[in-house]
């Protein structure tokens, strides 16, 4: 039930991200969700899109590297100590958490999180296991 992911190196030069959101609204495809992280010359965009395989296809043609991967998508009520309670599950099931990012709200008005984990499999499994109600790519919308 993974989300895949898309992330895209990207130089940090003026107009190169306006240049990868082009390439993307020029095939259709929308932002779900995005994050930048900025590393020196170059940020790494990671972003969920309805079509990972097209997104990917469309900016290698235009020359940015991207890749696929997956990532644990859970909703969670809006309010404070709702993250802390997903991460304690992972916490205490002894599960890394490499970085999160979120929507600002899912099609059910709910937060979505978007969580890479060290085993997305053995996540989404202890997650679901205690109650907490995993995305498909759908409820991203």
């Amino acid at each position: 039930m993974a989300v895949k992911q898309v992330s895209v190196f990207v130089e940090n030069e003026t107009g190169r991200l306006a240049d990868l959101t082009q390439i993307l609204a020029d095939n259709t495809i929308d932002l779900n969700a995005a994050t930048i992280a900025e590393t020196g010359e170059y940020g790494i965009l990671r972003c969920i899109v309805q079509d990972p395989e097209a997104a990917v296809a469309s900016l290698t043609a235009k020359g940015f590297m991207a890749s696929i991967s997956d990532v644990v998508a859970v909703a969670i009520d809006n309010k404070p100590g709702a993250i802390n309670a997903v991460l304690q599950i992972l916490a205490d099931a002894g599960i890394a958490v490499k970085y999160i990012y979120s929507t600002i709200q899912s099609a059910k008005g709910e937060a979505a999180i978007m969580m890479k984990t060290g085993d997305t499999v053995r996540a989404e499994r202890i997650l679901e296991n205690a109650g907490v109600r995993l995305c498909t790519i759908e409820d991203l919308k």
